[in-house]
């Protein structure tokens, strides 16, 4: 019996296969749950907190909802609603709200800084992004595929682009331990950390997936499940890396040719957002400078049957819930 409670939630390395599926299996249930208006507000009475140094859309209403659903109260704080770490310690912060609150989510900048919440909090504290994992990402990529596919075990999933951010460390250890096969395509400089590497391998003996590295896109592609990309400067970097970024990452674009030479049934995700058209602020600023309409992904694509980028971005709720249930309650549902 897997039991969870009082557990941190700070990266899947942390997190036996077992569990991991014990933590989608409980997705699962609580998106059947929530389709079909069943009630479930186990943790009524508990109240928690969500730090989030970095916005976010998805991150933010995702444990928002998930945790009004499961009968809990929530409170945001923005960056600048509180001292963490300006005038309060990230050690005394944790200890006042763990005081006060049933769990703590962080979404930010070093691991270190969740790593140090959850040593003083005396509650669950989640990562709900830092600059080297997103594990709450990768349970709601993961559950997307295995709706898709009805299997984890042999899938055949590519991520394109910046390969050493945080949504692909994270893809790749996630895969390594559910027996994805994982193909991480990029340049070799933007490949990731050769310790994380040589851990994700050694993990795949046991689950029987397979980890490669590539900087060919369509040697990575050939009879993908799922193609994954993620935008090419993430949130806090300078804008300055742009035009580096470009000249490096344009070749690993998902767009139809590389689609084409996946798989039929082929799927494309993303995190979001994304930058596949000219319609948000960022986007027509890197058309003004470098005449790009489209980045990691074309419109054609991100619009198309095999995008499942909007069921991805629900799972999140879903998966959420999954976390924060199983580490604040003592039963089993």
């Amino acid at each position: 019996m897997v039991n969870l409670y009082k557990r941190n939630f700070l990266k899947l390395l942390d997190y036996s296969s077992e569990e991991i599926r014990y933590l989608l299996d409980l997705s699962i249930k609580f998106k059947k749950m929530k389709h079909e208006g069943t009630p479930h507000r186990y943790l009524q009475g508990k109240n928690i907190v969500l730090l989030f140094e970095k916005t976010s859309t998805r991150t933010r209403c995702a444990f928002e909802v998930a945790g009004r659903d499961l009968g809990m109260g929530v409170t945001y704080l923005d960056p600048g609603s509180s001292q963490m770490g300006k005038k309060e310690s990230i050690e005394d912060t944790a200890k006042v709200l763990g005081r006060m609150y049933d769990g703590i989510e962080y979404r930010g900048y070093a691991q270190e800084i969740v790593e140090t919440l959850a040593e003083n909090a005396g509650v669950p504290v989640w990562n709900g992004l830092t600059t080297e994992y997103h594990p709450t990402q990768m349970l709601a990529d993961i559950m997307t595929i295995e709706e898709n596919f009805g299997h984890l075990k042999g899938i055949k999933l590519v991520y394109m682009g910046d390969a050493r951010n945080n949504v692909a460390n994270s893809l790749m250890v996630v895969s390594a331990k559910m027996g994805i096969h994982f193909t991480c395509c990029g340049p070799k400089e933007l490949w990731p950390s050769n310790e994380l590497v040589s851990k994700c391998k050694q993990l795949a003996e046991e689950s029987g997936a397979v980890i490669n590295l590539t900087e060919d896109p369509m040697e990575a592609s050939k009879d993908a499940d799922a193609l994954y990309t993620d935008v090419w400067v993430s949130m806090g970097e300078d804008a300055s890396v742009w035009e580096e970024r470009i000249k490096l990452l344009q070749k690993y674009q998902i767009n139809k040719d590389i689609m084409n030479n996946a798989k039929e049934n082929a799927i494309f995700l993303h995190c979001l957002p994304s930058f596949h058209d000219l319609k948000t602020t960022i986007g027509k600023e890197i058309y003004d400078k470098f005449g790009l309409k489209e980045m990691e992904v074309t419109d054609e694509v991100f619009t198309s049957s095999h995008s499942k980028v909007f069921d991805e971005a629900e799972n999140r709720m879903h998966t959420i819930k999954a976390v924060m249930y199983a580490t604040m309650s003592d039963r089993n549902e």
